[in-house]
């Protein structure tokens, strides 16, 4: 007898994300969708969907260029459907629809967004809906500043729309492609509107939707936040102030004003936006450290429960407080006079190894893949910065995307697909949710 699968929360939602990039898929295979009325090649749509729908912000060609109207719409829409996550757009269509929210939808809702609870989910997610739509039409309003002198009235709203979007929901994509292709925002690199209205999108939209609720409820009373939003709101700062500084010391050939900008756009970008305006696609025009520090950034990512990726802040610190722990001798991990579930840190490192070991796993197939690359002279560098750029679905490249041989697209797209579903996420959709736990004796091995 055949044994019937069943349809858990987390199945659901990696399910979902497949289905989102299906539709795109065939969308951007429509004439219509190139600027040239031909059919895509299926890899190209593919690709491009899978980046957009993960909010990478990855492209094997230039978005304004290639893409027609049409197919940057639907790329617009795979990009906020992917940002907001799967279930909320269902959840909106739901409430539109006028169904009634029970107790398997709230469930389904909670899987989506991580959340702690199942109460309060109508609520959450209403936030999510309306906060979204505050914050990008703010930022669409104040990039017109900027794009409607240099493109007109038409245009310039239409590209403030697409920038706003894609900076919130931290993906990546642009249509700057009108000035130079795959030129990002490096035709901004000293411009205030720009490099400050981008960078605040991402943040805000990297934050998390729980530390949103948070705030929206505490104020400015940092005591009565949660443990949770402690820790986003210091780590993210640190991962801001930190890199900047780094950054400046690093970038020491650009005028001050725009070495500041560049620096603080730069430490914001790669955690999980994939905008840049210093130029990355020529390596020799940034400094090796500049690299290594984006590497990094990518790793880390945003928060738990917002439109990034990564492995997230919260992730990062719990880890580096059991690390602290472990210095002083303590047995639990704490932080502000509270004891953080050793259920938490177990998961963490799981989650981190689980990452680290599909980025390797990637690192070798490309470096396989592309050996022989007669387009490109792949690097080592190259391949570990598009790796870690793929899975913490950033965006941002060295110059080696539109080069890629098919078995790399795959790897990548596949990066991609996990980074945003999260990793733990899909080997946990893997698991049969019925099988007996079974307790074994237990027995201790040398660590170290």
């Amino acid at each position: 007898m055949q044994r019937k699968i069943r349809m858990t929360p987390v199945r659901l939602l990696v399910l979902g994300y497949l289905a989102t990039i299906i539709i795109g898929t065939i969308l951007l295979l429509l004439p219509i969708s190139t600027k040239e009325m031909a059919t895509a090649p299926f890899m190209d749509a593919l690709f491009t969907a899978v980046s957009a729908s993960c909010v990478t912000g990855l492209v094997l060609h230039d978005t304004f260029t290639y893409w027609s109207v049409f197919g940057q719409v639907v790329i617009l829409l795979l990009i906020q459907t992917g940002g907001i996550g799967f279930m909320t757009v269902v959840f909106a269509l739901w409430k539109l629809g006028g169904k009634k929210i029970g107790l398997k939808e709230r469930t389904y809702m909670q899987e989506s967004v991580n959340a702690p609870a199942l109460s309060g989910m109508v609520k959450l997610t209403s936030m999510i809906l309306l906060g979204t739509l505050i914050f990008e039409t703010f930022g669409a309003l104040i990039l017109c500043f900027r794009f409607v002198p240099d493109f007109g009235w038409g245009r310039g709203i239409y590209f403030s729309v697409f920038l706003s979007v894609s900076a919130f929901c931290n993906a990546g994509f642009d249509l700057m492609g009108i000035n130079e292709e795959f030129s990002s925002l490096t035709a901004y690199s000293g411009d205030p509107i720009v490099c400050l209205t981008v960078p605040l999108l991402i943040i805000v939209g990297g934050l998390g939707f729980f530390v949103w609720k948070d705030l929206k409820e505490n104020k400015v009373y940092f005591r009565k936040y949660t443990l949770h939003t402690k820790l986003v709101l210091i780590t993210t700062a640190a991962l801001i102030v930190i890199p900047s500084i780094l950054i400046f010391l690093a970038e020491n050939t650009l005028p001050l004003g725009e070495r500041i900008l560049s620096s603080f756009f730069s430490a914001v970008s790669p955690r999980t936006a994939g905008f840049n305006v210093l130029p990355l696609s020529n390596s020799g025009s940034i400094q090796t450290a500049t690299i290594f520090i984006t590497i990094a950034l990518m790793f880390v990512g945003g928060s738990s429960g917002s439109t990034a990726g990564g492995i997230k802040t919260s992730t990062f610190a719990t880890l580096i407080l059991s690390f602290v722990s472990l210095l002083r001798g303590k047995h639990s991990v704490e932080c502000f006079g509270r004891r953080i579930d050793e259920d938490n840190v177990r998961n963490a490192a799981q989650f981190v190894t689980i990452y680290l070991c599909f980025a390797t796993i990637a690192i070798i197939l490309i470096s396989l893949f592309e050996q022989n690359n007669a387009l490109y002279d792949v690097t080592l560098t190259d391949v570990v910065f598009e790796v870690f750029s793929a899975i913490g679905t950033v965006g941002l490249t060295l110059g080696m995307t539109p080069y890629l041989s098919v078995g790399s697209e795959i790897v990548l797209a596949i990066l991609m697909y996990l980074g945003r579903v999260g990793c733990l996420t899909f080997m946990l959709s893997l698991r049969n949710p019925s099988a007996p736990a079974v307790i074994l004796p237990m027995e201790k091995v040398r660590i170290g």
